[in-house]
């Protein structure tokens, strides 16, 4: 896990040093020096005023070697605002007293460089500003003689993304200061010799990480703690977090520390170039602890010194923090010397789709979901049971309830009863691991090969359902936005009537589900059913996204998940509504076209009618069976 912030490290630490370099040849080395401007000047010309033979007030004097002044004399000296242009092309502008640049002035080289500030003795020292036009590096703060020292900011491009505030002692940050780079990246803390040396605390924006702790000639060196941070905000999103705390050496990982993953496991013990090494011990997220040998990341059973690889925990993963697969139960099916490769053959496959997937994420998780300040939620299950419908995974002859139950193990601590509700959240990372599971299950007998399954069955998975179907919504309940705002309202309600039905039909599972033939059922049983809305017309409606929608017969055994119960009972509600819109609600009045509103309005009455012959049905049968209830 530490390569990615090594290697920018490494890249920034350079930059560090190149921007240093760019500027050490300093202006003074082509500025006089007190001795020149007093011993060595000889005027060879003069025009202008004079006192008793000697220059006095505004003249100008050209003096042997090239050397020009313009400005007031005094007693033949230099006196007061004048400007002196050196036979090099070095020009300043400012203050003498005494043939001596002194007080507040502006030097200008002929490259273009320029200082703005104050002077003592000819040399840059106090407060002032320095231009270097061959790399636009910009300096303010402090002098003293001619070097930057005391408190200053330099800003090392024109549009100052990159810069460093804080403290210089003789031309180098030394102490305390704030380095931003080019990339974002922020460092605050002490500094020697221009690195990062002492404790300071790094900011890698881009990648997610931050250090806290101490440095030594610009890389970790001593006890720290690492972060690798997933953001999330105003509550539709968890923050969660790999931390690593311990000894750095040379900017790795090494000695004692201790590493907290962000699924609950949890490292303490020795650590060597970034991998655990020497005795630790491993708590597993599931409890389960491992006390022992540690080589190269990997646990060294006792009895037989046989390595074991630690599985989806392991640092060495190529996904990050928010996509770390938890797919442990579906390799222990892989052959353990096995286990390894098709773990990074999936874990590469599932990088190569990574943008795809994060926008479908996005995309599925705002459904039926009211604005908010970002715009971000965390996946549902019923937004989940969406997805999967649209991109037809239910025609390879498995259901979405059987599907609920086969990525229980990805969902980390998830009851039964939850595994069914359409209100269960699943991150980013568990939506990742339930499509490896999904994709083994459904393709994995598909494969002529038997190498690198896990990764063929999920790259089949994205090629032929996902990417082809993803975000083209069907159904009834997400279809438009109008009907689904009324329809939301009575998701709570509708999911009470579908667990209690469950519940009547078998009070001893916990795994509740409901069938078609139950759904159908039920309607029969709230006189739902009549001569508009027929049994042949309900089975039209749940038939609609079947693989063979002709084919009715096979559907009645088939369990369904809550999105499919409600998905049917709207679409039922619609074949009530288009018929006769009167009959619901006779405060509309029928028309030939219906504008989405007034559809919404149906479904509304529909829904109603629904929860006031559904709901007491089913709670008096309820409270005659169980008095608790």
């Amino acid at each position: 896990m530490a390569a990615a912030e090594n290697i920018v490290d490494l890249k920034e630490a350079m930059e560090q040093q190149s921007a240093h370099c760019t500027d050490q040849k300093q202006p003074d080395m082509n500025a006089p020096n007190r001795d020149t401007l007093l011993l060595n000047l000889v005027i060879q010309r003069y025009e202008g005023e004079t006192f008793e033979n000697q220059p006095s007030g505004e003249g100008v004097a050209c003096f042997v070697g090239g050397h020009v002044y313009k400005g007031s004399f005094s007693k033949g000296l230099m006196e007061g605002h004048g400007v002196f242009t050196w036979a090099c092309g070095l020009k300043y502008e400012g203050s003498f007293v005494s043939n001596i640049m002194m007080g507040l002035g502006t030097y200008t080289w002929p490259d273009g460089s320029t200082y703005n500030g104050e002077v003592q003795y000819s040399i840059r020292h106090g407060t002032g500003s320095y231009y270097c036009s061959r790399n636009g590096v910009l300096y303010k703060g402090h002098w003293h003689q001619g070097k930057r020292h005391g408190k200053g900011a330099i800003y090392y491009n024109q549009d100052k993304t990159s810069w460093y505030k804080g403290d210089w002692v003789m031309n180098k940050i030394k102490g305390y200061g704030v380095r931003r780079y080019p990339s974002g990246n922020i460092y605050e803390g002490e500094w020697m010799r221009n690195l990062r040396h002492g404790e300071g605390t790094m900011k890698w924006l881009l990648h997610g990480q931050q250090y806290e702790g101490t440095w030594y000639n610009g890389v970790q060196h001593g006890h720290g703690k690492h972060t690798w941070i997933i953001k999330r905000k105003d509550g539709s999103r968890y923050s969660q977090s790999n931390q690593y705390v311990g000894d750095f050496v040379c900017g790795q990982r090494q000695g004692q520390g201790t590493f907290y993953y962000a699924d609950g496991a949890v490292y303490k013990g020795e650590w060597r170039n970034n991998k655990k090494h020497g005795m630790g011990k491993f708590t597993f997220k599931n409890g389960k602890v491992f006390q022992g040998e540690f080589v190269d990341d990997q646990m060294i059973q006792l009895r037989n010194d046989k390595p074991l690889p630690l599985l989806a925990s392991d640092s060495s993963s190529l996904l990050g923090p928010d996509m770390t697969l938890n797919i442990d139960m579906l390799l222990k099916s892989i052959p353990e010397k096995k286990r390894d490769a098709e773990l990074k053959e999936v874990e590469l496959v599932v990088l190569r789709h990574s943008t795809e997937l994060r926008s479908i994420y996005s995309f599925y998780s705002r459904l039926g979901r009211a604005h908010s300040p970002d715009n971000t939620f965390m996946l549902s299950r019923m937004q989940l049971w969406r997805l999967l419908k649209d991109c037809k995974v239910h025609h390879h002859d498995i259901t979405l309830s059987q599907i609920d139950l086969l990525t229980r193990c990805a969902l980390e601590g998830v009851t039964l009863t939850e595994v069914h509700s359409p209100f269960t959240g699943m991150l980013f990372c568990k939506l990742l691991s339930c499509l490896v599971v999904i994709a083994y299950h459904i393709y994995h007998k598909d494969m002529v090969s038997q190498r690198d399954l896990l990764a063929a069955s999920f790259s089949k998975l994205m090629t032929n359902d996902i990417l082809p179907n993803a975000k083209n919504v069907k159904g009834f309940l997400f279809r438009q936005q109008e009907h689904t705002e009324v329809a939301m309202r009575y998701c709570g309600k509708s999911w009470e009537v579908y667990r209690a039905f469950c519940t009547l039909k078998d009070r001893s599972r916990e795994d509740k589900t409901m069938t078609c033939r139950d759904l159908l059922f039920m309607f029969k049983e709230f006189h739902l059913l009549d001569d508009r809305l027929t049994a042949l017309e309900f089975m039209k409606v749940i038939s609609q996204e079947s693989r063979d929608p002709s084919n009715t017969s096979c559907l009645l055994n088939l369990e369904i998940t809550f999105l499919e119960f409600f998905d049917a009972v709207l679409g039922c509600a619609e074949v009530k509504c288009q018929l006769d819109h009167n009959e619901i609600d006779q405060g509309l009045t029928s028309q030939t076209s219906v504008d989405a509103s007034k559809d919404a309005a149906l479904i509304e009455s529909m829904m109603d009618g629904l929860q006031l012959r559904g709901l007491p049905c089913i709670f008096y049968v309820l409270s005659s069976v169980d008095p608790n209830v």
